[in-house]
């Protein structure tokens, strides 16, 4: 059966708050956050991002922030279920992580229920976030992630299903959303009181549609639109590249805190610069090529550990945030090629020492937008999925069937 397509290229015509409005000249206070039994003394979120916050990443951001919540990337509640080893590996936490977060995403109401019920039995989270964010096209086209709030029943039934099941072992719960579909399609207020009346200690706003996919600049109003609605926290995502765009987004929006996504790409010192305005401080972190080098070749040894051993599998997986980490570098193609090639740690340490550790952060792209930025995509849906806000007998059956991707990595 073919796909229902959004077919409108949505892109943001909000400006970027930084050439448009003034900066709060008195940091906003910011108070601890509890969600349930676990106190967040400085409510700064690393939001999950796939392929990248696994926990050798999750431990360096931690180490440069303050007492947040460092989300462990998103874990397919079918893997998990099927025992996958790669989602097992992706559950692990490394013993310096204050706070266990862990994501989980599905469509199947019962086998999110089944994989919470595993988190919960094997003692693997302090913390459960489920997504309902997520705009990949793979994601959404099995009524997942940001296609799913469309589908009110769903969602709540999910949600209902997962809290009960944490509850017991007093785990709080939260959501992750998007502002809807489409600015035809938006269910962000509906899905926000849902969370709430079901049991979600806190709800993250990722303030773009699906069909904004990462394009323009989110609209922060539509958090502060949240935040007036519901009783419970609002985290506000989108667009923080800086420590000033954190303090901007608190002020205009009154959330209760902030979720860090590509921003802190290739810069884990993010967090430090946002412990350091949130505290009142103009202190920032401003590295030198040696600095960022250190660091590379620290996440090259965590990643090593978290592949038990394998420096191969290990240096592979560097090699994105290689590409982040030396962006705006004057280093030359031929150094950025060279360290694409490496397949071990001695190659990753000999590729450093050609490096000059003298040379400055480059100022024009200090607090500016990195990853994915302007690109819009068509939203593909199930069949028929906008046609009703509940989901048919026929459309549960399709949803739920057998789905091998669903259950791999």
């Amino acid at each position: 059966m073919p796909d229902s397509i959004v077919n409108a290229y949505e892109e943001s015509d909000v400006l970027d708050p930084r050439t448009d409005s003034e900066r709060p000249s008195v940091p906003p206070v910011m108070k601890p956050v509890d969600l349930g039994p676990v106190h967040v003394e400085t409510p700064v979120v690393l939001s999950p991002m796939a392929g990248v916050t696994n926990w050798p990443f999750r431990v360096i951001c931690e180490s440069y922030g303050p007492d947040g919540l460092y989300v462990a990337e998103m874990i397919t509640a079918r893997a998990l279920v099927a025992r996958n080893p790669k989602a097992l590996r992706l559950c692990r936490f490394a013993p310096s992580e204050k706070i266990r977060s862990l994501q989980l995403y599905g469509v199947n109401p019962v086998i999110v229920e089944q994989a919470a019920k595993i988190v919960i039995d094997e003692n693997m989270a302090d913390h459960v976030d489920l997504n309902f964010g997520c705009p990949v096209p793979k994601v959404t086209r099995r009524g997942g992630g940001s296609a799913l709030p469309w589908k009110m029943d769903l969602f709540r039934e999910i949600i209902q299903r997962v809290v009960k099941v944490c509850d017991k072992a007093n785990v709080p719960v939260t959501a992750k959303i998007r502002v809807g579909i489409d600015h035809e399609h938006e269910t962000f207020l509906e899905a926000g009181h849902i969370a709430q009346e079901e049991g979600c200690k806190a709800v993250t706003l990722h303030a773009r549609t699906t069909a904004e996919y990462y394009g323009g600049h989110s609209d922060w109003s539509r958090i502060g639109e949240l935040v007036s609605e519901l009783d419970i926290p609002v985290f506000g995502n989108g667009d923080i590249w800086g420590a000033n765009d954190a303090l901007a987004m608190v002020s205009e929006t009154g959330c209760a805190g902030v979720a860090i996504g590509r921003g802190c790409q290739g810069r884990p010192w993010l967090f430090a610069d946002i412990k350091n305005a949130f505290a009142g401080s103009d202190e920032r972190i401003d590295p030198t090529l040696g600095d960022v080098c250190h660091v590379i070749e620290r996440h090259a040894e965590l990643l090593t550990e978290f592949y038990d051993g394998d420096e191969q599998m290990a240096v592979h997986d560097l090699r994105k945030h290689i590409a982040w980490y030396l962006k705006g570098f004057p280093v030359g193609g031929s150094t950025r090629r060279a360290f694409m090639e490496c397949e071990n740690l001695g190659d990753v340490r000999r590729e450093i020492d050609k490096l000059d550790p003298s040379i400055r952060f480059p100022e024009r792209i200090a607090d500016k937008p990195r990853g994915r930025v302007r690109f819009a995509k068509k939203v593909h849906l199930p069949y028929g999925w906008l046609e009703s806000r509940e989901t048919t007998h026929e459309e549960r059956e399709a949803l739920f069937g057998d789905d091998p991707m669903d259950a791999s990595y």
